[in-house]
């Protein structure tokens, strides 16, 4: 019986096309078609055609077993000794051929880890959105500007409700009594405002119009 079961197992073997042989038995009832591949511990699981769709990356390679012989973890993963934080993104181009980035995901990292994989398309599409990224106001850092606002104590509150978006309010100095009104002292402050400064791309600074009353 157990000749058998192994011939049936080469038969299928060259049936389903695989050129390397298995080091561990698909489980019954899989298709060879399954890739598991454990990328710095996290376990992705995808299809040869996907990781085939770019025939010059490392990952075809791989999973056709040609001249690369990965090392597997216990479940038959191949075992890439990477970040598995930037492998989603570039497995999810290899699927529909898009980048689609979380926002605190750096493209520095994705290239690097195309640039590993050698995904071609990838690395172009990256390096487009990173110069694009060089014309944009997010490479500029942010310049803060202060402002010294005089004003007496009266019309504090209706200053500070009044700021307009993006004034955050500093310091309050109290410079004591300096006029008088009839018989009442009011009491001056100097209040003290900053606001961030993003450079627009054509080197115009903008800078809402502060609202005020001073």
């Amino acid at each position: 019986g157990v000749r058998m079961r192994m011939e049936g197992r080469e038969e299928m073997q060259g049936a389903v096309g695989l050129r390397g042989a298995w080091d561990i038995p698909p489980p019954a009832g899989t298709q060879a078609k399954w890739v598991r591949l454990n990328v710095g511990g996290t376990v992705f699981l995808t299809t040869r055609q996907t990781l085939c769709r770019e025939q010059k990356s490392f990952l075809c390679r791989l999973c056709q077993g040609e001249e690369l012989q990965s090392d597997r973890d216990e479940t038959g993963a191949y075992l890439i000794d990477r970040d598995p934080t930037y492998f989603g993104p570039i497995l999810n181009f290899l699927r529909h051929g898009k980048l689609v980035l979380d926002k605190d995901m750096a493209e520095e990292g994705i290239l690097e880890e195309a640039e590993f994989y050698n995904i071609g398309p990838l690395i172009r599409i990256i390096k487009d959105r990173m110069e694009e990224k060089d014309y944009t106001v997010t490479q500029v850092p942010p310049k803060h500007v202060y402002r010294v606002l005089q004003c007496q104590e009266e019309e504090l509150t209706q200053m500070v409700s009044t700021m307009s978006d993006g004034w955050r309010f500093e310091q309050l100095v109290n410079i004591g009594s300096s006029y008088n009104y009839g018989n009442e002292d009011q009491t001056e402050f100097l209040c003290v405002v900053s606001k961030e400064l993003y450079n627009s791309p054509s080197g115009l600074s903008s800078e809402p119009s502060h609202k005020a009353k001073v």
